[in-house]
Formats: structure tokens, C-alpha cells, sequence
């Protein structure tokens, strides 16, 4: 054990009140206090924000546990070492002399070392006949386990904040990650909502994200970023309750008329007439429109249309969709297109070309069947010049088709006759 009386430092550095009560508080170790030398190391690691030391400040410390002999650093034991500065230079990773000093100066003013000045100034150990040490000079180690219940907690706090900066920092990512993707969602899907004015907001949060991040100003951002997100969910929800009961209601009425009209036949003498004329209009609409506009007889074919109760579409032949529709060979399965398959195949490519959603395209699968939907995308293809968003004109088509107002054959032999024009007058 080293003596308790008060050590003065030598030379010119000044005795102060502070340094007092640090050498005291150093000293004040409780009877039986043992710590392994190399894990309170780490913990000083650990804590090295709260106890206000550099990390060469922290291998100047490490060299001088190594001085230590013993693993464990006990309250029984003297906890003084006393290397020469060519040995604590070379163990401190060629350290120079300046840097060591100025080092050895922080680990001081942290309190996790203390100066034991011999009179001369230099480091050196009195031993007894025994070999036992009497007395040594140089840096005493005591501070450190004096202070070793406060740097462990400073060190699991430290960590624990750490761990709970990063959650954070996971759920602004997802967080930032949902309401991109879902007003995105919202935009393509064509859900009603001020979406411009939510990713207003959106943007306003996200810009009051600091570049260092820490617990107290991220914890409001993420309740922000929490709140617009669940807005967002409460209004797709909304909608998708909204489009479930009127699909309902839309079955419903559906079933009632065609409860009555059984006797009618599908070729009933004016339907495709009708309904020709609204496909012929429809694709007479020019370029800029989202969804190509009936004219004149439109009213016409929607009554014979909801008159007859067509419900699923008539399917065409192979040839006849591709006499109508040329362009959709291109696509298929070596530039060619020899079945219904093929054609389905080449529809998913149009369909990512054209940017028509995934659900939108499986939709209307469902609803008019996939060799129909792959047909109508083989149309819309062929008209692209005029169709200023696929993806709402197919809704428009799936939602039309669902209430039975909707076939096929007029927009085949549209394009048909239009193909025959160009034709004609090109020979001219």
C-alpha cells in the first residue's frame, strides 16, 4: 500500500484545491474493492464521452496497465506504476515525449490517474530487505479503481443510449421508407386526398432531421413521422372500404337485372352495334386524355349493355387480336407471338413498359379474365399515341367492364378498320 499523505507536484506545476480533492477522492477505495484491470478498461472505453478523455489519451492509459503486474487491480495491493518515459513511449505506440506529457495531463485532469512525485521528479520503487515494495513513485492507478462503480454505470448508460439512438434511427428509416412508398402508392392508385400538401409536410419533418442525431431531438421528429404515417394508412383504409362496399352494392344490382334477363341472347340484334360505336369513339380521343371519353351514342351502348346484363367478356381468336393489334408480336417470346400464352407473356412486358401497376394489371385479370386483359393491353399498345396514362385507362376499362358495360369486339374491329385505312390510304 502507498502512504496516504498528500503529494505535491514537482517542479513548476502548481498544488491546487481541486487536484487536493481529486488525490483524496483517489483514495477513498472501499476495503475488499477488485477489478480486472483490462474489462474497467474497457468500460473507461466505453464511457470515454462522459469522462472527457481522447482516445490518445486512452492508449497512454493502456500502456500503463501493462506496467501493472497483476490482472486484477485491488484496494490491498499498491497501485503505483513507475515506468521510465522511453518504456511508456515504446508501449504507447511510439508516442513522442510532447505528445506523452500532454496525455498523461488529461488522464490526470479526468481523475482516473494521480501523480506520485518523488523528490527528485523522477519515477523509481524503495524496496524492503524482503524484495517487498516500501514505497514508489510515478502514476498511481487508484483513482481509476476508486471511480470504478461510476465509469461501469457511465459506461452502461453510455450504451444503452447508444442502442436506443440506433432503434430510433431504424424506425425514422422505416418510418421514411412507408410514407414514401405509400403516398407513392396513393398518387398511382388515384386514392382522393391532398397528397401534394401531405408530402409538403412530409418534407417540412424530414428537413428537421439533424445531421448529428441524438435521444432528444429525434424522439419528436419520430412521433411526427409516426402521426403522418398512420393518416396515411387511416386514408387508404378509408378507400379501400369505400371500393369494397361499392364493388358490393355493384354485384349486387348486377345479379338482379341478370335474374331477369336470361331468355336474352348474347347476339342480340343492335348490342355490338352499340358498343362498337362507343369504342369508336373512345379511341377517336386525342393525345392528353387519362381515359378515352364516350361521345355521342356512348349513353346508347351502356343501356343495351346493362339491358343484356353482359357480365364476362367474350374472348377473340388468336388471329384476330393479332391482325388488330400488330405491334404486341414485338414483345412476345422471340420477337413473336404463336399462342395465347405468348401473347399473356408479352402483355406483363407491355405492362411494365407502359407503367401499368402490378394490382392494376391483376385486376383486371380478375375481372375480364387474363387472355382478355392481356388483349386490352395489347390495344392500348397499339394506341399508345392517344392514351396519356395507361394505367388509368385500364381501371377505367376494369371498373367499366365489372358493371357489364364494356366488350371487346368494337375495340378489335376499331383498330381493325383504322389499320385498314392507313392502309388504303397509303396505297393512294
Amino acid at each position: 500500500m502507498e502512504s496516504e499523505y498528500v503529494t505535491t507536484p514537482f517542479g513548476r506545476r502548481p498544488m491546487s484545491l481541486a487536484m487536493l480533492l481529486k488525490q483524496r477522492r483517489g483514495e477513498a477505495i472501499e476495503a475488499g474493492t477488485t477489478r480486472n484491470k483490462w474489462k474497467l478498461f474497457r468500460s473507461v472505453c466505453e464511457a470515454r464521452a462522459g469522462l472527457d478523455v481522447t482516445d490518445r489519451a486512452l492508449t497512454v492509459l493502456d500502456a500503463l496497465l501493462t506496467f501493472f503486474p497483476d490482472d486484477e487491480l485491488s484496494s490491498e495491493k499498491a497501485l503505483v506504476v513507475f515506468p521510465s518515459n522511453a518504456q511508456l513511449s515504446l508501449r504507447a505506440r511510439g508516442m513522442a515525449a510532447a505528445t506523452l506529457r500532454r496525455h498523461l495531463a488529461v488522464l490526470v485532469e479526468a481523475g482516473l490517474i494521480s501523480r506520485k512525485d518523488s523528490p527528485n521528479g523522477k519515477r523509481y520503487v524503495r524496496r524492503g530487505r524482503e524484495g517487498g515494495i516500501d514505497e514508489a513513485y510515478g502514476f498511481s492507478l487508484a483513482p481509476l479503481l476508486a471511480r470504478a462503480v461510476e465509469i461501469e454505470t457511465m459506461a452502461a448508460r453510455i450504451a444503452a443510449d447508444r442502442q436506443m439512438l440506433r432503434g430510433m434511427k431504424e424506425r425514422v428509416t422505416i418510418c421514411r421508407r412507408d410514407i414514401a412508398k405509400l403516398i407513392s402508392a396513393a398518387v398511382w392508385e388515384a386514392v382522393p386526398g391532398d397528397w401534394e400538401r401531405m408530402s409538403s409536410i412530409y418534407q417540412a419533418i424530414l428537413q428537421r432531421i439533424p445531421r448529428a442525431a441524438t435521444i432528444e431531438n429525434l424522439a419528436p421528429i419520430i412521433e411526427d413521422l409516426e402521426t403522418i404515417r398512420q393518416d396515411i394508412v387511416n386514408l387508404l383504409e378509408l378507400h379501400e372500404k369505400t371500393q369494397m362496399t361499392g364493388t358490393n352494392e355493384s354485384q349486387i344490382g348486377r345479379h338482379i337485372q341478370n335474374s331477369h334477363t336470361e331468355s336474352i341472347s348474347e347476339s342480340e340484334p343492335g348490342l355490338e352495334t352499340g358498343q362498337e360505336l362507343n369504342a369508336v369513339c373512345e379511341l377517336r380521343a386525342g393525345p392528353g386524355h387519362d381515359r378515352l371519353e364516350t361521345q355521342g351514342n356512348g349513353e346508347q351502348g351502356s343501356r343495351i349493355a346493362s339491358r343484356t346484363g353482359v357480365g364476362k367478356l367474350k374472348s377473340f381468336p388468336l388471329s384476330m387480336v393479332l391482325q388488330a393489334c400488330p405491334d404486341i408480336a414485338d414483345y412476345g417470346p422471340g420477337g413473336s407471338i404463336g399462342s395465347l400464352r405468348d401473347l399473356m407473356t408479352a402483355a406483363i412486358v407491355v405492362r411494365s413498359m407502359l407503367g401499368v401497376s402490378p394490382s392494376t394489371y391483376e385486376e383486371a385479370a380478375s375481372v375480364m379474365g387474363p387472355e382478355n386483359a392481356a388483349t386490352v393491353m395489347a390495344c392500348i399498345l397499339q394506341r399508345g399515341g392517344c392514351i396519356h396514362s395507361a394505367g388509368a385507362y385500364l381501371r377505367d376499362l376494369t371498373r367499366r367492364a365489372r358493371r357489364g358495360e364494356f366488350a371487346l369486339s368494337p375495340m378489335l374491329m376499331a383498330l381493325s378498320r383504322a389499320k385498314s385505312l392507313l392502309t388504303s390510304g397509303a396505297g393512294t
